[in-house]
């Protein structure tokens, strides 16, 4: 680097002791001695040496014009008089400049910001990875897969054939593989979408399933086939593993392409030479689709695009699909993309007529992977602010029936548990009768609810009010198996009696609320099957009248041995209201173990209408060692809110005791818990049973009413519990949920007749790991705000004292004097809108978001605060310590970066150094001449040649991300030349300027690096392309104007020219620019996509006369 130069304190020094001197030297030694002693700093280590330049003790006072050699470099009295004087401007570069440092050297502040930074990632990482996962629980799945590829659809029909493919999936030895047979469709179509870099073969579990079902449990039923039911026609897409999460105009083209594929996959069952369907069936006017991860955002993006055909799609299942953020926002059009879909989905649900809503007969139900999905947050996958509850859902796998585990983002697909629940689904909706190949909507979302919901949420449908009285049932006179009003019935054994037997419960009298009373009945065996052992009836008394017949009910269940005399009952069966639970024993661990599940059923006193009595009949042929427990109880007893604050929370958690006289299913609502950024402990007490045996151990179940998630834990003594509610940068749902925290609902054994212990507790570090998945965008912009700052910083050191300082000294001003401000600034600035947006705030917030949408465009500055885009997107106040948190760490990263920049270009220095070194047989006096400048212009004309081909270039052909790549390698090398150079220049005053250079050089570098990431994605799916021999540009990325700044800057630079300094009031704009900058990515930087530097990078260009190395 640069000579050491002299401190304030060594200059008053220096003075003070030359007062007798008429022309001070403050650079040579005022000493008599005839050696003159300097310290240079060595600027690669920073180690300081003593130099001796031997001269007379008489030639101490160097005369004016003669030179005092320092090191390697020089010094002239007219230096001396500028440097002293500080040039025109008055200014001392001396007195102004802080203690030379080397490029390496990291002073205390930087190191120990950056070492808690480094801590601060590495215990969100070890968090992310170690603690708080959930249990993996699927199954492997197996099939035969054949394939054939519909060749005919080529591009005559899309000008995308060449580039994408469509296959029908056959499995083999189930399905027809016959040459003759396996091109033509037979059953009901449906789409598979593969997402992100997926594959078309990612159908075949779900396809395999579906076949198998059909084959062996529906094939052979005649009534089933009567009603409608037929085999499906997977048909999937090959899109060549095609990158949609990173490009928006990807997504459109697949868009446009399947909307030409579902048209021609109809146009197939309407020719009887391409289809072996039966003649007298309607021909199929709809396919359904089934999207994997962003498949699902592109079955969504189909029905907006121009050329969809109007009720060709009535049905979508998503799996793991992000649709209420892109899943990565560096692409500007995947963000428009995204706002267009959404905005069309939500306003076509919003109109008021059915008529006007262009979406009225399509379903659609997002399911997501919870917490074990790590590819896209699960958070994302609601679809609450686009779809009312009467057209779709969010459920999550660990709430499905029978699959009860979380899934990663792939294993969505293969899982057994869930590819059969899926498959099942499928078949139940279709009807081959309809032209539309599915039933009615309303019972298309009856069927999804029951298939993919727990049966306990508010939206579930309970069928016993639709069910006619079927069961005609007969009881002993004077029966002795009516249980006295409000007493719990407790089977310990079935079969006991060797016959059946009926124990009738009386309905209690209505209260008048809703839900006050309900009715819940718990069992180990299986309510649903085909013979159950356990019969649920919901009966009222029937008189018969004279000449009426017996047999008007489809069964009649004689209990009694005189049936003239007996008591008679006209019932109903609760079998379609049946809810499966995991079965919770002394032997059980997960919910997804491969056991019998627990029955369960639930009423409220309003679902039973007039009928008096439920009526529990033991069937089972034989003695076994089935348990029944069922009950009416209050609302008051099974209900018990816990409202404290989240502080309280946070000290304290949350201790209850549930009673021992408490009913067969507590609830505690916990409206605190309601974030997703914090993860909690949960401990149950061990039940004490006496001398009783225990029927079954605690079985809980986390659940939330938005979205519809909820996990179970059987057996459970401590629990660990992490929820997908209330996230950052999640839209307002279109409706609010009834209930907006936490709800733990317990089935414990009351007859054990003791009380248990329950408490809750935050779990600090398993929260740090929440934030990774939520914000792991945020390291890309938020550095770029310290980036600017430490910019802002240096060239105000560089207008002011002529002395570009390095990009270390600038991170370390920027610590000791903007950070502190900054950091208030953005807690401010955090704190206020999460109180904007919080929920105590919520109904003055829609009203001014209601009158804004009609005066602003959705996506202005004043509407995006009200979106929740702004910042780190928080609704909890209470987490406004984060945005500052992060600042701090992103100090440290840009500090760990800056250092990896100087070992890449010092290494490459050095190599490059080695090879351009002279052999020592041209070492000669005649060969030896000044060093020569590295930053030599190359002619006018050629560089403007140069610079119009590469922007023709970007306009026509490459993505503008392309070039910006080639300029960052170019950025590289004038580093590495510059720091060269300067090294060869030594250390006297006339190498400042190449110093300077070097470091600014340096510092343009790293902010370019920190843009690099936004730019990549895009030039992944061109390469990508080019691989495919797709050819075709991309319509959206030439724009000349985002890199032509960036191509033009360091086009200066590699002819040597620096930015000039700018000594009048107009410094200050470049210290707005950097701090807009800065405030910009701050705001906007994390959920929008990242702003350009262009405007940036045009103010370093200044049109001024640039600084010529010498």
């Amino acid at each position: 680097m640069r000579e050491r130069r002299l401190s304030n304190v060594e200059i008053d020094d220096q003075d003070n002791n030359n007062d007798s001197s008429d022309d001070p030297a403050p650079i040579i030694s005022s000493s008599t001695t005839t050696t003159a002693a300097t310290t240079v700093l060595d600027p690669d280590n920073g180690d300081t040496t003593k130099a001796a330049a031997a001269a007379p003790a008489a030639d101490s006072k160097t005369p004016s014009g003669e030179k005092a050699m320092i090191g390697t470099g020089s010094w002239t009295k007219d230096d001396e008089d500028l440097l002293l004087a500080g040039g025109k401007s008055g200014r001392s570069r001396i007195g102004r400049r802080p203690r030379l440092r080397s490029v390496w050297h990291c002073g205390f502040l930087i190191l120990s910001v950056t070492v808690c930074s480094l801590l601060g990632l590495a215990s969100i990482f070890h968090s992310s990875t170690n603690l708080q996962m959930d249990q993996k629980g699927c199954r492997m799945s197996y099939m035969r897969p054949s394939y054939a590829r519909l060749e005919d659809f080529d591009t005559e029909h899309s000008r995308f054939a060449s580039k994408y493919s469509i296959y029908l999936y056959r499995e083999e030895n189930v399905d027809d593989t016959s040459k003759s047979a396996l091109m033509k469709p037979k059953g009901v179509p449906v789409l598979f979408i593969p997402g992100n870099a997926g594959s078309y073969k990612q159908v075949r579990p779900i396809a395999a399933e579906a076949a198998n079902i059909f084959q062996d449990r529906l094939k052979a039923n005649a009534s089933i086939l009567q009603s409608g039911a037929r085999s499906l026609d997977f048909f999937t897409v090959d899109f060549n593993e095609d990158i949609t999460a990173f490009h928006g105009q990807t997504l459109l083209d697949q868009a446009e392409f399947l909307n030409e594929a579902v048209a021609y996959i109809l146009s197939l069952y309407h020719d009887a030479r391409k289809t072996t369907k039966e003649s007298d069936l309607p021909d199929p006017a709809s396919v359904i689709l089934i999207g994997h991860s962003m498949g699902g955002i592109v079955a969504r993006t189909m029905l907006t695009m121009p050329n969809y055909q109007s009720n060709s799609i009535n049905t979508i299942i998503t799996m793991s699909a992000p649709h209420a953020r892109p899943p990565i926002s560096f692409d500007a059009e995947l963000v428009r993309t995204y706002d267009r879909v959404n905005a069309y989905w939500r306003n076509s649900y919003s109109a008021q007529w059915a008529s006007h809503n262009p979406l009225w007969h399509v379903t659609l139900v997002s399911i997501a992977g919870g917490g074990l999905d790590t590819v896209v947050p699960s958070d994302y996958a609601s679809v609450a602010s686009l779809i009312p509850e009467t057209h779709g859902f969010t459920a999550f796998t660990s709430t499905v029936p029978g699959v009860w585990t979380s899934m990663d983002h792939q294993a969505i697909l293969w899982c057994d548990q869930f590819r059969k629940v899926v498959a099942k689904t499928l078949l139940d909706i279709v009807n081959v009768r309809r032209p539309g190949q599915t039933k009615p909507r309303a019972e298309r979302m009856r069927i999804l609810k029951k298939s993919f919901l727990t049966g306990m949420e508010s939206i579930a449908e309970r069928t016993i009010q639709d069910e006619a009285l079927n069961t005609l049932l007969t009881l002993e006179p004077n029966t002795q198996s009516i249980m006295p009003l409000g007493e719990t019935l407790v089977l310990r054994k079935l079969g006991g009696n060797q016959k059946p037997k009926a124990y009738l419960l009386p309905t209690p009298p209505s209260r008048g609320e809703k839900g006050i009373m309900a009715f819940t009945l718990l069992t180990d065996r299986n309510l649903a099957g085909e013979s159950p052992d356990i019969e649920v009836l919901m009966c009222s008394s029937f008189p018969l009248q004279a000449g009426q017949a017996q047999n008007v009910f489809a069964m009649n269940m004689v209990l009694a041995e005189d049936v003239v005399d007996g008591t008679r009952l006209a019932c109903k069966s609760a079998i379609g209201d049946v809810m499966s639970l995991p079965a919770s024993t002394r032997n059980t661990r997960y919910p997804f173990e491969e056991v019998t599940p627990f029955s369960y059923i639930q009423y409220d006193l309003e679902d039973m209408g007039e009928h008096q009595f439920i009526a529990v009949v033991d069937k089972a042929p034989m003695f076994s060692t089935g348990w029944l427990v069922a009950q009416f109880s209050e609302k008051a007893q099974r209900e018990t809110t816990i409202d404290i604050s989240l502080p309280t929370l946070l000290s304290q958690g949350v201790h209850t005791v549930l009673p021992a006289e408490r009913p067969l299913v507590t609830e505690l609502y916990i409206p605190v818990i309601q974030s997703s950024l914090l993860a909690y402990k949960l401990s149950v007490g061990v039940q004490a049973c006496g001398d009783g045996e225990q029927l079954f151990t605690p079985l809980v179940r986390q659940y939330l009413s938005d979205p519809y998630e909820s996990k179970y834990f059987v057996n459970v003594h401590q629990a660990e519990i992490s929820l997908h509610g209330m996230a950052p940068f999640m839209p307002e749902p279109l409706k609010s949920a009834e209930r907006s925290g936490l709800t733990l609902q317990m089935w414990s054994d009351s007859t054990c007749n003791s009380p248990i212990e329950v408490s809750v507790t935050v779990d600090y570090v398993g929260s740090i790991g929440k934030l990774a998945i939520r914000y792991r965008t945020v390291f890309a912009a938020f550095p770029l705000l310290i980036v600017a700052l430490v910019l802002r910083r240096q060239f105000q050191e560089y207008d002011a004292t002529g002395i570009f300082i390095t990009f270390n000294e600038g991170l370390e001003l920027v610590l000791r004097q903007s950070l502190p401000a900054t950091l208030v600034v953005v807690s401010v600035l955090t704190l206020s809108l999460a109180v904007a947006q919080s929920r105590q705030h919520a109904g003055a917030l829609s009203d001014v978001v209601d009158r804004t949408k009609e005066a602003v465009a959705e996506s202005s500055p004043l509407l995006r605060f009200l979106k929740n885009d702004a910042l780190i997107g928080l609704q909890d106040p209470f987490f406004w310590f984060l945005t500052p948190v992060f600042v701090a760490i992103s100090v440290g990263v840009c500090a760990v970066l800056n250092y990896l920049v100087l070992i890449i270009v010092h290494s490459l220095t050095a190599i490059y150094a080695w090879f351009s070194t002279r052999p020592a047989w041209l070492s000669n006096e005649k060969s030896k001449r000044g060093p020569p400048s590295a930053f030599t212009s190359g002619h006018p004309r050629r560089r403007l040649l140069v610079t119009c081909a590469l922007l023709f270039f970007v306009a026509t052909v490459i993505p503008y991300q392309f070039a910006y790549v080639v300029v960052c390698i170019v950025q590289l090398v004038v580093c590495i030349r510059a720091l060269k150079f300067a090294r060869e220049s030594g250390y006297g005053t006339r190498s400042n300027i190449h110093w300077d250079f070097a470091n600014y050089s340096h510092s343009l570098l790293v902010l370019m690096i920190w843009i690099l990431p936004i730019n990549l994605p895009v030039l992944v799916v061109w390469i990508h392309n080019l691989a495919v021999h797709w050819l075709t540009p991309f319509s959206s990325h030439h724009n000349v104007l985002s890199v032509m700044p960036f191509i033009l800057l360091v086009e200066t630079l590699t002819c040597g020219n620096m930015v000039p300094r700018c000594e009048n009031p107009l410094r200050h704009i470049t210290s707005l620019l950097f701090l807009g900058a800065a405030a910009y990515a701050t705001i906007y930087g994390v959920i929008s996509t990242p702003f350009t530097i262009s405007g940036l990078v045009e103010m370093l260009n200044s049109p001024d006369e640039p600084k010529k190395l010498p």
